[in-house]
């Protein structure tokens, strides 16, 4: 999968929603990255630590799906977050690493950074189902 191809599939939908936006694939990991705007702040003014995780989520998601390829499905079933910054304004860039890439469930390291300050280190299990279901 490409990123044209990845940015293809947010538009429409959460990510598109949120401005997300991937920018890197490596062997090992993706990279995207989200602005910082009034739609991802919570009512202090601060990134909101659900935007964090949706980020998350999706990026380490459609990791996945770069791994299975279009065969299969991959769906999130456990995910944790570990807010750590504040952020008030500007964007955050995140990157998914895989702990584990199992036939049935990947495990990723999500972490997200403003700069060089790491913002929150999420955690994601994805479950790999066949296409069928």
């Amino acid at each position: 999968m490409s990123l044209a191809g990845l940015n293809k599939m947010g538009e429409g939908n959460m990510l598109a929603y949120l401005d997300i936006e991937f920018i890197e694939i490596g062997e090992e990991y993706l990279v995207a990255k989200m602005p910082v705007t009034a739609k991802v702040k919570q009512p202090m003014g601060l990134l909101h630590g659900g935007a964090n995780v949706v980020l998350a989520e999706s990026l380490a998601s459609c990791a996945s799906y770069c791994v299975v390829g279009k065969d299969a499905m991959v769906v999130g079933v456990e995910i944790n977050a570990n807010h750590l910054k504040a952020v008030r304004h500007g964007e955050v860039l995140a990157t998914a690493s895989p702990i584990k890439l199992g036939k049935t469930l990947h495990v990723w390291q999500i972490d997200i950074h403003q700069k060089s300050d790491l913002v929150c280190s999420s955690r994601l299990t994805v479950m790999v189902k066949s296409k069928s279901i």
